[in-house]
């Protein structure tokens, strides 16, 4: 039987698709106030440590790094999973720590070793407990293992502490968002890449393709790797086979020949560009949108990742091992 994947929407069949489907409201009705308490923090401290596990911390933490620096604001913003974090000084910097379900064993473990704030999506968690501030996400319950509406409200709260997230901004990327779910697929794109046996996913380290290649386990169930740069050029390709798949993310202009001569005509790969301009590989052309291009190119990833698994026949709402929440505090531990 022939399977015609669905994009999301919101009577989409799989709650992953119908989650996905409620991110251009979520962005559209984001109440930019909600992290003006916080503002002072930057009074107090120039340096913010994010931290956290996995994809609440992944595109959240890396998209307001690279804001603050295409900005080239006065704020030095690091980030590193809850217990690296622990074994670095304090100093004077300020500490939040991001967890959608508020029982992340590392992230709680961080409390101890010095004050933090939160945000995440339940208020009587272990986390808001050790915290001593702590922001709740809107974007409501999500049913699917993967999360995605989460993720996008957290980017959105921490972005909101830096600049500001006018509601014209907000309108202009919800419209674009909404279009980009909906839009089609290159010409078998989805079909290489459900077919391949890894996936390779590289583009800059602002946290969209390093959380695609996340995605691309928990959705997909294609092994992947995360290529920071032009990693993608500096040896990897190695051990490359033609059946595998390499997903750009906005990849850079002056490195195309050589993406198509190495990688494309050199090992035989399926080249897929999410970019916002045309390229020679099968593209998923996105608008750009200032302050909002990682959003944009992560749902676009989503689109592809979402159509692949539905070609590979996988229940995309539920994994196999993978836990929605990945290491939760146990009782008594």
């Amino acid at each position: 039987m022939t399977v015609h994947p669905r994009p999301p929407a919101p009577d989409a069949p799989f709650a992953l698709l119908r989650e996905m489907a409620a991110v251009p409201d979520l962005i559209r009705g984001f109440d930019t106030t909600r992290t003006a308490p916080w503002r002072h923090l930057w009074q107090t401290s120039r340096q913010l440590l994010i931290s956290g596990e996995g994809s609440s911390r992944i595109f959240p933490a890396k998209n307001l790094i690279a804001r603050t620096r295409q900005l080239g604001l006065p704020l030095s913003v690091t980030t590193a999973g809850a217990r690296e974090a622990a074994e670095y000084p304090t100093d004077d910097a300020i500490t939040l720590v991001l967890s959608n379900s508020g029982q992340t064993r590392e992230a709680v473990a961080l409390a101890d070793t010095r004050p933090i704030q939160a945000i995440t999506a339940h208020a009587d968690t272990p986390l808001t407990r050790a915290s001593q501030d702590s922001l709740i996400l809107r974007c409501g319950p999500e049913t699917a293992v993967a999360a995605s509406k989460s993720v996008i409200e957290q980017a959105l709260l921490l972005q909101s502490l830096a600049e500001d997230l006018s509601p014209p901004r907000l309108a202009e990327a919800a419209d674009l968002a909404q279009a980009i779910l909906t839009m089609p697929l290159p010409p078998g794109s989805a079909e290489a890449l459900a077919a391949a046996p890894t996936a390779y996913i590289a583009g800059r380290n602002d946290g969209v393709a390093e959380e695609t290649a996340l995605k691309c386990c928990e959705i997909a169930r294609i092994k992947s790797l995360y290529l920071e740069g032009t990693y993608v050029l500096h040896g990897i390709e190695e051990v490359m086979t033609a059946d595998d798949c390499v997903i750009l993310i906005e990849p850079f202009a002056a490195e195309i020949d050589r993406y198509q001569r190495f990688l494309h005509d050199g090992v035989g790969l399926n080249i897929i560009a999410i970019a916002s301009f045309a390229t020679p590989f099968a593209t998923l052309q996105i608008p750009r949108c200032a302050g909002f291009d990682g959003y944009l190119q992560l749902m676009a990833a989503w689109r592809l990742l979402t159509a692949a698994g539905q070609l590979r026949g996988i229940d995309i709402d539920k994994t196999l091992r993978a836990r929605k929440v990945g290491n939760a505090v146990e009782a008594g531990r």
